[in-house]
């Protein structure tokens, strides 16, 4: 760092097969100041993003050197770990005796860059001189090279002397491969990087994709696992899946229904038990935190909103026609009730807004029988709420979601998608699993008569 140094800690976390290491700036060894560095994602200004960023790239590729570890593939799972990409190239340069155009030429084939965002906005963008003050030296002592040509590694013109340092510019520059995180983002991710490829096709910049997925065995339930067990067999995710759909269809509809019934009640007791914690916790009265100890009812329709609250991603959209979505909920003959969290940037005041919006509307009388709003929104929460709600509602602005993994949790634990086409659900949506919102709005349209009278039904969806 500029006149001191930072000693990290690394903490070995054994995963499974694999093994996680964790780099940590509270030691002993550093001041004060510098022991907070990794102590928290997302805080602080420009400045110390740019010192987690050092010690994530540069302290990350120290650290497999320092352990013996020599990776053939690199794998930058977003912009924010970039500066490895200099680190390895260093490396060559001491192993090899080159200079460092040719350390960068022969290394950046064993770097593969994942971008996950689908604004140009999102990628992490520093000042010249912060990077002339923290990587000014690094860049001349280390790697032989002057100040412009580093700058010009981050930059769409490298002219340019008051263009930011983007961290993806840096990552596409130093990797062999580039890719979004499913079909729709990786057609989004050619557009966002076509300026760095001048008088190339759009279709021919070289950014593919591989379509994001979840860990199946984290996020179903054990009774999911026991049912899908007795009918698919153990192994069932480890091969392909040519079988699944007709071992399933031998599970039969009172068989699932009760899993999914049970999976319902299972989630209206969490979030009865949560909630009245939460409520206790903010100073509610007595009786508020008594109501929460009965709220929902587990044969009700159970909707599911949750992820992090940015104005992208509509949250308020259900608030649309707040009185219309009050009938909806209580209506007598076929009431919904709604489990919604979240978390915003703290930064981001509109996201913020939006859960105040949210919260307004719950206070109602009317509404708060039929609504919660679970603060926290953690790991935990998302399992309990993935294993138990009838439908997951998803509400980006279309195209930019790059991936959106929330739903494919919902769907292994017998539940179904409401969705925008976008990111993954763009690719995997067909009517058996769930709907979109095109086919969603054309529902809320049609009116008494249009429809031809239905056909007796054996679809254990259908009951609720």
């Amino acid at each position: 760092m500029p006149g001191y140094s930072v000693w990290l800690r690394a903490w070995q976390v054994q995963i499974g097969r694999v093994k996680l290491y964790l780099l940590d700036s509270n030691d002993a060894a550093n001041f004060p100041a510098h022991r907070g560095i990794t102590s928290e994602l997302y805080g602080g200004g420009p400045e110390l993003r740019l010192k987690q960023e050092l010690m994530l790239g540069i302290g990350g590729w120290r650290l497999l050197r320092a352990l013996g570890i020599q990776p053939d593939v690199c794998h930058l799972n977003e912009g924010h770990a970039a500066f490895a990409v200099l680190e390895r190239a260093r490396d060559f340069m001491e192993e090899a005796g080159q200079p460092f155009e040719v350390a960068l030429a022969a290394t950046r084939v064993g770097n593969l860059f994942t971008t996950h965002t689908a604004v140009s906005a999102g990628f992490d963008r520093f000042a010249p001189t912060l990077i002339e003050q923290y990587l000014g030296n690094y860049a001349k002592q280390r790697l032989g090279i002057e100040l412009h040509d580093l700058l010009a590694l981050g930059r769409q013109n490298p002219d340019n002397s008051s263009e930011s340092f983007n961290m993806a510019y840096l990552a596409i520059r130093g990797s062999g491969g580039v890719n979004g995180v499913s079909r729709l983002h990786g057609k989004v991710s050619r557009h966002l990087f076509l300026p760095l490829f001048p008088r190339w096709p759009e279709d021919e910049v070289p950014v593919g994709h591989v379509t994001n997925g979840v860990h199946m065995p984290t996020w179903d339930s054990a009774p999911a696992d026991d049912l899908w067990t007795d009918s698919c067999g153990k192994q069932r995710w480890l091969g392909m899946t040519d079988t699944l759909p007709s071992d399933i269809r031998h599970i039969s509809d009172a068989k699932l229904w009760q899993f999914r019934t049970d999976s319902t009640k299972d989630l209206v007791e969490y979030a009865r038990g949560r909630l009245s914690l939460q409520l206790a916790a903010s100073g509610a009265s007595a009786e508020a935190v008594e109501r929460a100890k009965h709220l929902f009812d587990p044969n009700v329709l159970t909707l599911g909103f949750a992820r992090r609250f940015a104005t992208y991603k509509r949250p308020d959209l259900l608030l649309h026609d707040p009185p219309r979505l009050l009938r909806l909920l209580t209506n007598p003959q076929r009431p919904v009730q709604l489990i919604i969290a979240g978390k915003a940037h703290p930064e981001d005041k509109a996201g913020q807004a939006l859960i105040h919006e949210w919260i307004q509307f719950i206070r109602q009388p009317e509404a708060r029988p039929h609504i919660a709003f679970l603060s926290d929104y953690d790991m935990l929460l998302t399992e309990h709420l993935v294993q138990g709600v009838d439908v997951w509602i998803n509400t980006p602005r279309r195209p930019w979601e790059a991936c959106g993994t929330s739903g494919m949790k919902v769907l292994v634990n017998g539940g179904i998608n409401l969705s925008e086409l976008d990111g993954w659900w763009a690719e995997a949506y067909t009517p058996e699993v769930g709907w979109h919102w095109e086919t969603a709005r054309n529902m809320a349209t049609i009116r008494p008569g249009m429809l031809p009278k239905p056909k007796p039904c054996t679809n254990f969806w259908n009951g609720r």
